[in-house]
């Protein structure tokens, strides 16, 4: 959908594709068990700066063979999306519905109360 933003999801192979070179002047935010905790006001902050940037964001979730571990030092955030663990189709949708709460409340839409 468009309705808010350009955004697209896809599932990548790590050995063929390198997000870096892909999107040199995106904001990538690696999701990590270890990373940052962010509440939905936050995370709402962060989506609200970069786009007030004016650059795009890439958020990379690892699949059930997780990302290559030197992807970890090369990314711009490391976010927590949860402290519980989940399978990787479950973070997908849960990262989704976070990243579209972050546009309403950005948009003043009043999906978010």
């Amino acid at each position: 959908s468009t309705r808010f933003a350009k955004c697209e999801m896809r599932e990548i192979r790590p050995a063929r594709f390198d997000p870096w070179t892909r999107h040199a002047g995106a904001t990538k935010v690696l999701l990590d068990p270890a990373g940052r905790k962010f509440d939905s006001p936050a995370f709402t902050a962060l989506v609200g700066k970069v786009e007030r940037e004016g650059r795009d964001v890439v958020f990379i979730l690892g699949g059930s063979e997780g990302l290559p571990p030197e992807w970890r030092s090369r990314a711009d955030i490391l976010m927590a999306l949860s402290p519980m663990t989940m399978p990787h189709e479950l973070a997908r949708v849960v990262l989704a519905e976070q990243i579209y709460r972050a546009f309403t409340t950005l948009r003043g839409h009043p999906y978010p109360r």
